[in-house]
């Protein structure tokens, strides 16, 4: 746990508890400082990096080369070189350092470690770590992970449009019910109310 961390936890429990005052606001901000201590680590833990999208991003396209280098005849070690090398950016860097573990002699395992940390390089690495230890024809293993990673991606990407459909309902919302009723219903009331009281 990171003295930042803690930092921010008490800053923010501070801050809680100022805003609400005296004793019950000092209890609420113990326990919101105490909470985000313990949850803070795992929640920004879990974020995913600008790098690592952009790796997310190329993976399928990574796959793809890797297939064709395969194809060609070239070793692992080679394909993931030379796609790595023509990529560049984060995948390109990850894939360099696969090829370079690959050729000290390192398990299959170990070397495609590399890629893991990047969402869907986990099944990069299973494919090719499987691949190896069983002699599975690697280029169509990674041509069929392509497909899925694409798949995956869309389908991620339909998600996002719909959540954000519902999101942009919200304020609309938030503003037209307030308005109805101040231009609709409160008239009506009234009108009620003064041939009732009048």
């Amino acid at each position: 746990m990171t003295r930042r961390v803690v930092a921010l936890a008490v800053l923010i429990g501070a801050g809680i508890a100022v805003s609400i005052g005296g004793w019950a606001g000092a209890a609420v901000g113990v326990v919101v400082a105490v909470v985000l201590v313990r949850r803070l680590p795992r929640w920004l833990s879990g974020r995913v990096t600008v790098e690592q999208r952009q790796a997310a991003a190329a993976l399928p396209l990574a796959a793809d080369l890797m297939a064709a280098t395969l194809r060609s005849g070239a070793p692992p070690d080679q394909a993931a070189r030379t796609v790595g090398e023509a990529l560049g950016g984060p995948t390109g860097v990850r894939l360099v350092r696969v090829a370079n573990a690959l050729r000290l002699g390192a398990p299959a395992g170990q070397a495609w470690e590399h890629v893991v940390d990047v969402p869907g390089g986990e099944r990069l690495a299973r494919t090719a770590t499987r691949s190896a230890d069983s002699g599975a024809a690697l280029a169509a293993a990674l041509d069929r992970l392509a497909d899925e990673l694409r798949a995956a991606r869309a389908a991620a990407a339909d998600a996002a449009a719909r959540r954000a459909a519902v999101l942009v309902m919200l304020p609309l919302g938030l503003c037209f019910l307030p308005a109805f009723l101040l231009t609709g219903v409160v008239p009506v009331v009234i009108s009620l109310l003064s041939g009732v009281l009048g």
